[in-house]
């Protein structure tokens, strides 16, 4: 079992969990992910790593509640323990002194996005930072990314907190102010990582993102992760989960992600019924 040290209620559905895995914590790096099961019963979860203290040998994991298996998980407290948790998984990000680089992040997007930011400040570059939520509630890891970023723009769709719009509105206010950028590292919503390269195509400015697709071994054997890019099929677990956001098909991951929707919720109707499917006796 893997022991959850710490919990933090982050915001609506939004959830942080400090978990001991001393083995994973000393060798994960940014950009990779780990997957866990509550219990035997349970689904395979892959979350991207939010942080990592190698002296400690802990991992920071913040997750969405928006399916039954991770209300399942947000039921979970300190001191309660996962059953399983394998990684690091997937390619490591790569980090490079490219000059200026503009990080974006938008909704729980911004979890995975913080440790990349840190590695590349940290080796010299200049960092622009977008990050972006519904609203103000959303809005996670502000100061964090703020402390490791040379400036920080904040972007909400209700305008409760930064400017009112969406992170592409001020990723073009960037670009025409000053095209000298090397990199764009985009992860939230596929709608959002999509119009983020749309924005940077005609100015050629190479864009990474991180896909999330649906997995269920890690290892590339199972095949449910599939991502078309370019003219070739990859497995994120393997090959990614950061591929050139200019060569994703798009319409082919958003279909993808769509598949099981019938089934996600007929397990949130169950959920919902105590589990049983019987919701008689809540009318």
């Amino acid at each position: 079992m893997f022991k959850i040290i710490k919990k933090v209620v982050l915001g609506p559905s939004l959830t942080l969990f400090e978990v001991s895995a001393p083995e994973i914590a000393a060798r994960v790096q940014p950009g990779q992910f780990i997957i866990l099961r509550i219990n035997d019963q349970g689904e395979r979860i892959p979350l991207t790593v939010a942080d990592f203290d190698r002296s400690r040998g802990l991992l920071t994991l913040i997750f969405q509640e928006v399916g039954r298996s991770t209300k399942d998980l947000g039921k979970l407290a300190a001191g309660d323990g996962i059953l399983d948790l394998v990684g690091p998984l997937g390619k490591p990000s790569e980090i490079d002194k490219l000059g200026r680089v503009v990080c974006i992040g938008g909704g729980v997007g911004v979890a995975p996005v913080y440790p990349i930011t840190r590695a590349l400040k940290q080796i010299g570059n200049e960092v622009i930072s977008i990050i972006g939520a519904r609203s103000k509630d959303y809005l996670i890891l502000s100061e964090e990314m703020r402390a490791v970023s040379d400036s920080l723009q904040i972007t909400t769709d209700d305008g409760s907190a930064g400017q009112k719009g969406f992170v592409t509105d001020i990723l073009q206010q960037v670009i025409k102010a000053d095209n000298a950028i090397e990199l764009v590292m985009a992860i939230g919503p596929l709608s959002m990582m999509k119009a983020v390269a749309e924005v940077t195509r005609p100015y050629h400015i190479k864009t990474m993102v991180s896909m999330n697709p649906i997995m269920v071994d890690g290892t590339g054997m199972c095949g449910a992760c599939r991502v078309a890019v370019g003219d070739k099929m990859k497995f994120a677990c393997v090959d990614g989960p950061e591929f050139d956001g200019h060569l994703v098909d798009w319409t082919i991951a958003s279909l993808r992600a769509r598949m099981f929707l019938k089934e996600e919720k007929i397990a949130m109707e169950t959920y919902s019924c105590g589990g049983d499917g019987n919701c008689q006796n809540q009318r």
